[in-house]
């Protein structure tokens, strides 16, 4: 470039399932945050309320939200809706599609893509709902497996996906495992006093906390259920407090209630920046039926604190082997239990995995590597560095 040329910055299209901040969300903005001024962003979302995540986005990040301007990404598939998604993409340098929910922008890339000279696409997939925890939708599979020839790459965080990408979508050599990250260096420092609106620790009790959106894939009432009755057997002064919001609170409540648990459960909402509050746990569990790498397990790894969960996606392998045994095998309110009181009657054994896992976190879940890889892969796809 010669002297006093400007630079041309590149138009990045990002295709949601929803823009609502939970993981995947997250990673977005985040990756955005820290290429700042360097990129011009647009984001669709196939559920056009779902826009939480956008107050995490930095002011000096060039980015619109173009709602009725665009083509929509939900709807009935069809040619009329791949020409207009196809149309669109053609005003970008690069195509970033997240999750089942953006399939349709995925298609259209792919039946017309070389015709209409579209730019490159990426596709991100971080995991599944509750219908597909166990077994994949054969149909969309299927849908997968022809839509995604065309992507530049697709990446996953997970062994667990990654497998799945290799066996049931034939991902081939476009595939990259990116492991999320975090910045684990914010989770050495105490948390801050008041952090959690309505806690404040009383005497000995142990507090067992989880960071998970109130929805059904994270089964929610089921941990409720593993808390209560670890107080009932421990005889231990438990609380349980759960960070998040979500169409589930009701049941969540309603478990408690049903259990004579309501007075030991705190649900104060979603509530940003985990560094300032993941401290304030003895444990970090959770019950999910599907998982793939829990951003939330990094965060309590790196706040020093032991994880129980039940063994799925990667969090058998992502915990220091010292964790190990209190990831459950078996998914039952009981396992979990028997997990949670085995730790809070052994404050040195906490405190020990607690170690563990911090020295885990810091060598495998930092996000400097995160983001490194992930620009170089953009990079790749828009064949120049940004």
């Amino acid at each position: 470039m010669t002297k006093g040329a400007r630079r041309i910055l590149p138009r990045i299209l990002h295709c949601h399932s929803t823009f609502s901040l939970g993981g995947k969300e997250a990673r977005a903005v985040r990756l955005m945050n820290e290429f700042g001024d360097r990129a011009h962003h647009v984001i669709l979302s196939a559920v056009p309320d779902a826009l939480g995540a956008r107050d995490a986005i930095d002011a000096d990040v060039d980015v619109q939200f173009p709602s009725d301007a665009a083509p929509a990404l939900h709807g009935k598939p069809g040619p009329g809706r791949y020409l207009a998604l196809a149309r669109y993409m053609r005003g970008f340098d690069l195509v970033l599609s997240y999750n089942w929910g953006s399939m349709d922008a995925v298609m259209a890339h792919r039946l017309l893509g070389s015709v209409m000279h579209l730019p490159p696409l990426v596709h991100h997939e971080d995991g599944f709902n509750a219908d597909e925890a166990a077994r994949r939708n054969r149909k969309r599979n299927m849908f997968r497996r022809l839509a995604l020839p065309t992507a530049h790459a697709l990446v996953v965080p997970s062994h667990i996906l990654a497998g799945i990408a290799q066996r049931e979508w034939h991902a081939g050599d476009r595939l990259h495992q990116i492991s999320n990250g975090i910045d684990t260096a914010d989770y050495a420092a105490p948390p801050a006093p008041g952090a959690i609106p309505g806690f404040a620790r009383q005497g000995d009790e142990i507090v067992i906390g989880s960071l998970a959106g109130l929805r059904a894939v994270k089964d929610l009432p089921l941990l409720v259920e593993a808390v209560a009755l670890a107080a009932k057997e421990s005889g231990l002064p438990l609380r349980l407090i759960i960070v998040g919001e979500g169409p589930e609170r009701a049941n969540i409540l309603a478990k408690a209630a049903e259990l004579g648990f309501a007075d030991r459960l705190l649900l104060p909402g979603f509530l940003p920046d985990p560094a300032r509050y993941v401290g304030h746990f003895d444990i970090l569990a959770l019950s999910s039926l599907s998982e793939q790498q829990p951003i939330s397990v990094m965060e309590g790894m790196a706040a020093a604190r032991p994880i129980v969960a039940p063994a799925v996606g990667d969090v058998a392998q992502m915990v220091a082997p010292e964790n190990a045994p209190f990831i459950c095998a078996e998914r039952s309110a009981g396992a979990l239990a028997r997990a949670i009181v085995a730790l809070c009657r052994d404050g040195d054994l906490r405190r020990t995995i607690g170690t563990a896992n911090a020295l885990r976190a810091r060598a495998d879940f930092d996000a400097c590597d995160m983001i490194a890889r992930y620009q170089a892969l953009y990079a790749d796809a828009l064949g120049r560095a940004f």
